[in-house]
């Protein structure tokens, strides 16, 4: 038993010892679990990029193909493991666009996308659509109805294997002149 209550005592003081570092981290903390960067609070030790985020220090990657790395994924505090920027997701495989038809879910948009299939019989195409469930990165402000850019990843969840790359904004969301 004494041995159990030196664990406690321990844990006890580093609480108390650490408690001024933790209070600047727990307002971005929004899980259950607490979430870092492997690259910045430990694991495999590579040289860190300087940055002028809010913490100094924050690790981020460029995804290739053409895709520039969003503002927000470099200075911006979120921790999110699926991010293709600032996580350990990389994109190989198809590049598809499509449409944003809901946003209901946490972290997780579907994208409807439309095509002409051909029916040989009558010389003629149909309109048929699919959609595709793909992750969206805290970095971008996604709404119904804006065009993105999604690329392959590995398998995310039970129906995920794609990940936002370019969010491109609807006409419609933009600010326009309305009469009152």
């Amino acid at each position: 038993f004494g041995s159990v209550s030196c664990l406690f005592r321990l844990a006890a003081q580093r609480g108390r010892s650490g408690g001024a570092a933790m209070a600047t981290l727990i307002g971005d903390q929004t899980e259950k679990a607490y979430q870092k960067q492997l690259g910045i609070n430990g694991g495999f030790k590579k040289p860190v990029r300087k940055t002028p985020g809010k913490g100094g220090q924050r690790w981020f990657k460029n995804v290739g193909l053409g895709f520039k790395t969003p503002r927000e994924a470099i200075e911006g505090s979120y921790i999110d493991h699926k991010c293709p920027f600032t996580g350990n997701v990389s994109i190989r495989g198809r590049i598809l666009s499509g449409t944003v038809r809901s946003t209901k879910m946490n972290k997780t948009l579907i994208v409807r996308r439309n095509y002409l299939h051909f029916i040989k019989k009558y010389q003629r195409y149909e309109k048929r659509h699919s959609n595709v469930a793909a992750h969206v990165s805290p970095c971008f402000r996604v709404k119904d109805g804006d065009d993105v850019v999604i690329g392959q990843c590995r398998p995310l969840s039970k129906t995920v294997r794609f990940n936002v790359l370019r969010v491109i904004p609807s006409a419609a969301s933009k600010k326009a002149f309305t009469s009152f």
